[in-house]
């Protein structure tokens, strides 16, 4: 039997750890960090930094991270096909590392209910497990407090999607939008003179950036700065709320 804790540790804020968070840490025996190649190298730095910081004496495991098709000519079974691979090679590794069954962690960047793939991952394990999940600061969160805003309007919804579907959904529906996970600049496609876009890369982190103004302003300088800090940094991880602001 595996204990598995789905443990959010924030967006690389370094106090952002709730206790709950850390509480759990201590009483694994195990944690697991997938690991994306060299370009990512600093996000597993961050979270042995975590374990370290807080006198966590659970062995890490390192496993490579599947292969993915990035380009796929169906998303959805793609995304699928390499969340059950995933689970395949975790399964394989625990069972030789604790053979015996323990407790078992992953640090999940954010809060793992939002556009997180662990807990499926874990829930497609073949073993038998129980899991706990430990809520983090989301990227929703972290944005908002960076730029003091509350989320919705008075009386007003919350619509939460990843660049891919914003294109797709209705005006209203983007008359106050979070876009997580957008690789294409979609708010350059969507914008209306009215569009307001509060953005954020690496929240949190000391090297946060953010940027706020019209679409049709600061879009394309955002585009051009994205760019810029991938190239540099290997990864960019940014999220931003576009509001249709009357000027």
């Amino acid at each position: 039997m595996y204990h598995v804790s789905v443990i959010g540790i924030g967006t690389g804020g370094a106090e952002d750890i709730t206790l709950s968070a850390i509480t759990e840490m201590r009483q694994l025996d195990l944690v697991v960090f997938l690991d994306k190649g060299s370009a990512t190298a600093d996000m597993r730095a961050f979270r042995r930094a975590l374990l370290s910081r807080h006198s966590v004496t659970a062995t890490v495991l390192e496993l490579h991270d599947p292969p993915r098709d990035r380009h796929p000519v169906d998303y959805q079974e793609e995304v699928k096909r390499w969340h059950q691979a995933r689970a395949d090679l975790i399964s394989e590794a625990l069972q030789q590392a604790l053979p015996e069954g323990g407790r078992v962690g992953f640090l999940v960047w954010g809060d793992p209910s939002l556009y997180d793939s662990t807990l499926r991952i874990v829930r497609a394990m073949e073993d038998e497990t129980r899991i706990r999940v430990i809520p983090g600061v989301s990227a929703v969160h972290s944005l908002t407090a960076a730029f003091g805003l509350v989320a919705n309007d008075i009386g007003g919804t919350i619509t939460i999607t990843t660049g891919r579907k914003l294109s797709s959904l209705a005006p209203m529906q983007r008359e106050n939008v979070f876009v997580m996970l957008d690789g294409r600049d979609a708010y350059l496609e969507v914008a209306t003179p009215d569009t307001y876009i509060y953005w954020g890369a690496y929240l949190r982190a000391e090297n946060e950036v953010l940027r706020e103004g019209y679409v049709a302003d600061v879009g394309p300088e955002i585009a051009a700065l994205k760019k810029e800090l991938h190239d540099r940094n290997g990864w960019v991880m940014d999220t931003y709320l576009l509001r249709e602001i009357r000027s």
